[in-house]
């Protein structure tokens, strides 16, 4: 009694620890809540949804750990029993029930608290998404003075002076700081970091750039993934030394103190900016390849590098002055006025490289047009239909522009051009996540040769697999970028929301009562891949080891072998199922529903597989047995509960359902015996010697090594009739394999000796006889006996 009385204890003490993480949550969730009744700006709301997310996951492990401690205090009381009426029980059993029963209480109280805070924080989710959305909504619809008015230039000239004033007081007091610092001695740092900088950013991206392409020949597998993984490499290299590059500018002039604190908003603009653009120029130039054709991974000709290779620069400056723009803007606290007039320069500039990349490559694609057309292939309309979307999305944002929504007009500026790079780099991803994956798991690999020969799994599977895991990567892959690609445009919860949505998705949602998950599923999978595995090492035992041993012939082992794969696959198909949270009594009830449906539109298949199951137990028909269906005469080779295969002699397949061979009538040559038996039958005059005629045959059976002596060859004089006698001769070979071409053998040697000794052999004579009356009227009836006779003789 007193070892049933510790665990409820301990189950008091350990619904501590959650109910610490409800309060916490709960506190969370309150302060979000209070913060959202107020004006926020983005990277504090961005703050705020990061804090209620927190607190959601949190609220969920919780909830998770509470309903396994109930779980563990129901299988306590159920072990209890339930009290009898008038039988009375010792009271540490009645104090132990008592306790569990205010212990799952209070876990139960606890498990509700933690959903009802979840359903919480997903609402307060929901309400921080909405307000992004809106917020984007009026900013989109927000409409300022036309640029083509003069009001929008006078009021931008008005704000000038003040504009000017905040720039020079900006400038003047980073320089103040840079005076002040240089008084006490030379800026050492600032000289480190520009020194720094200008080693990473050049000597050693060029150094890293070689490097890696030199690796990537001498151990890269294969030509496509060493272009795919060179051009990976050189845009990480070409993105990260500039960036490291400008940082270590910055953290110099910071660790020398020559700037002030108020220059932080413009430096870090300056390291985004200057890291975006190297992105933009490094991916451009890994993707186009000018100077390295043949490591080129995008099917381009030299003239489209060379021609598209032309706007990645000015687009990489653009991305730098952009982002830098902004941040200064945001610095100086410069007016509205200048704010709008510095959005229509930024957007009229992205839209005028949009223009020019759509015209040159509507003329690269006109060149191209030409030559698929001089060759007769049929230009893709793909590549048309995006041409023309980005040309409205143009037209659209020049006449917003013009009509006075700056924003919006920015905004489709930024998009199409970040949606082309986002682009970019995902077509770079996704070659390289396809060429890993299918390199990396292929029979021919290292990796494939391994798993073949130590694990045993299938060439074909390895490839499979390769191919599987590169579908999973792409489509992950495929997400993220659909989660960035408004991420820059107000939508910067675009991850986080995908993210909030794979997290809604891994608690499962319900189906009939059963609740399907990730992590059931994925359960279900260790399952099953553990429960093939178990039964591919019984399989080898049953069929290599303990079936040998048996009397069983090897028809019958196959019969064994096949109805124990069945019942062990069975076995592991529920044990996947109820893995995943499905029992036997869920399987029976779906078993029960498809009952019509396989008495009606599977019948066939039922009627078949029931067919098999008897072949497989009766065995009338078994592996290696010569057997007749129709007009087909082959072997069995296989038998499964659905078809039964026959190789026919022309080394064909017949594959007959298994109730064609219960239902209908099968001829089995070797169900009894093994033996093949040989028929010859032919004719002799009646004036030839019969015993001699006999003798030969008999020598002549004697004489093939594949007629058996047991039962012995025989020769018997079937009838006489018209003059000739007629022989019925019979033999017998090991196997009804053999017959055709041992039959084949006798009747040559048989025609030789009967040539050689002048015996005529054949067919009874056929005597046409023509009764009187039976002619036509004008014809002669002794052309007609005279006629019949000719042909009698011949024959």
């Amino acid at each position: 009694m007193i070892a049933l009385a510790a665990p409820a204890v301990a189950d008091t003490r350990t619904a501590e620890n959650p109910a610490t993480v409800i309060n916490q949550a709960e506190r969370d969730l309150r302060d979000v809540d209070g913060a959202l009744d107020s004006r926020v700006d983005p990277d504090v709301r961005a703050a705020l949804r990061a804090k209620a997310a927190a607190a959601q996951d949190s609220l969920e492990t919780a909830q998770g750990d509470l309903d396994d401690q109930m779980t563990l205090v129901d299988a306590r009381l159920s072990g209890l029993g339930t009290p009898t009426p008038g039988v009375s029980e010792a009271p540490e059993i009645t104090a132990q029930r008592k306790t569990l029963a205010s212990d799952r209480a209070i876990l139960d109280a606890a498990a509700k608290r933690a959903k009802l805070a979840t359903v919480e924080a997903q609402q307060l989710l929901d309400e921080i998404d909405r307000t992004r959305a809106q917020q984007l909504n009026a900013r989109l619809s927000t409409r300022t003075l036309s640029p083509l008015s003069p009001a929008f230039w006078s009021d931008l000239l008005e704000a000038l002076p003040r504009d000017v004033r905040r720039i020079g007081l900006f400038a003047r007091q980073g320089g103040e700081q840079i005076r002040s610092q240089w008084r006490g001695g030379i800026p050492w740092q600032a000289f480190v970091g520009a020194a720094l900088a200008f080693i990473i950013t050049f000597p050693v991206r060029i150094v890293g750039r070689n490097l890696g392409q030199r690796y990537l020949i001498g151990s890269a597998p294969g030509h496509r993934i060493r272009r795919q993984l060179y051009a990976l490499w050189r845009t990480l290299i070409g993105t990260i030394a500039p960036l490291l590059g400008a940082a270590s500018v910055v953290q110099g002039f910071r660790w020398a103190g020559l700037l002030p604190q108020r220059w932080d908003t413009l430096l870090d603009g300056f390291v985004a900016s200057v890291g975006f653009a190297a992105f933009t120029v490094a991916l451009s130039g890994a993707i186009l390849m000018r100077g390295q054709p043949s490591w080129r991974v995008a099917p381009l000709t030299d003239e489209t590098a060379d021609r598209l290779r032309a706007l990645s620069w000015p687009l990489g400056l653009i991305a730098f002055a952009s982002g830098l723009g902004d941040a200064a803007i945001r610095a100086i606290g410069a007016s509205g006025a200048t704010t709008i007039g510095w959005q229509m320069a930024e957007a009229l500039v992205h839209l005028v490289w949009v223009a020019t990349a759509l015209v040159i490559m509507g003329r690269l694609r006109a060149l191209r047009a030409e030559r698929e057309e001089a060759d007769g292939i049929t230009p893709g309309a793909g590549i048309a239909a995006a041409t023309l979307l980005a040309w409205a999305l143009v037209i659209g944002a020049l006449v917003s522009l013009a009509t006075g929504y700056v924003a919006f007009s920015l905004i489709v500026s930024r998009m199409i051009i970040w949606v082309a790079i986002l682009g970019g780099a995902l077509y770079l991803l996704l070659g390289t996540a396809d060429d890993a994956a299918t390199v990396l798991f292929h029979r021919d690999s290292r990796l494939g040769v391994t798993l073949t020969r130590s694990v045993g799994v299938r060439a074909s599977f390895v490839d499979q697999l390769g191919v599987l895991i590169s579908a999973v990567v792409r489509l992950v892959l495929v997400l993220l970028a659909l989660g960035l690609a408004m991420s820059p445009f107000g939508g910067g919860e675009g991850l986080a929301s995908i993210a909030g949505r794979i997290r809604d998705l891994s608690t499962g949602f319900e189906i009939g009562g059963v609740t399907i998950s990730p992590g059931a599923v994925l359960r279900a999978i260790i399952v099953c891949a553990v429960g093939l595995a178990i039964v591919r090492a019984f399989m080898g035992w049953l069929e290599k080891r303990y079936l040998p041993a048996t009397d069983l012939d090897g028809s019958a082992r196959n019969s064994a072998s096949l109805v124990a794969r069945y019942v062990a696959l069975s076995i592991v198909i529920i044990w996947a199922l109820a893995a995943m949270g499905i029992g036997v009594e869920r399987i029976a009830l779906l078993l029960s529903a498809l009952s019509v449906g396989i008495g009606f539109g599977l019948q066939a298949i039922t009627q078949n597989f029931v067919s098999g199951l008897i072949l497989l137990a009766e065995r009338p028909i078994k592996i290696g047995d010569w057997v007749r269906v129709g007009t087909d005469e082959g072997d069995v080779k296989r038998i499964s509960v659905r078809s039964t295969e026959i190789t026919l002699p022309d080394h064909s397949t017949l594959i007959v359902p298994n109730s064609e061979l219960i239902t209908k009538s099968v001829l089995n040559k070797t169900l009894s015996s093994p033996l093949g038996r040989i028929q010859v039958q032919f004719s002799v005059p009646l004036e030839v010697d019969v015993d001699t005629v006999a003798g030969i045959v008999l020598r002549v059976f004697e004489a093939q090594q594949a007629i058996i002596a047991d039962p012995a060859p025989v020769a018997y004089v079937d009838s006489i009739a018209d003059g000739r006698i007629m022989f019925n001769c019979f033999a017998h070979v090991n196997s009804p394999r053999e017959v055709y071409r041992t039959r084949s053998a006798v009747l040559l040697q048989l025609l030789r000796n009967f040539g050689d000794e002048g015996i005529d052999i054949g067919t009874v004579p056929q005597r046409l006889e023509l009764a009187a009356g039976n002619y036509f009227p004008g014809e002669d009836p002794g052309a007609k006996a005279r006629q019949a006779d000719d042909e009698q003789s011949k024959t």
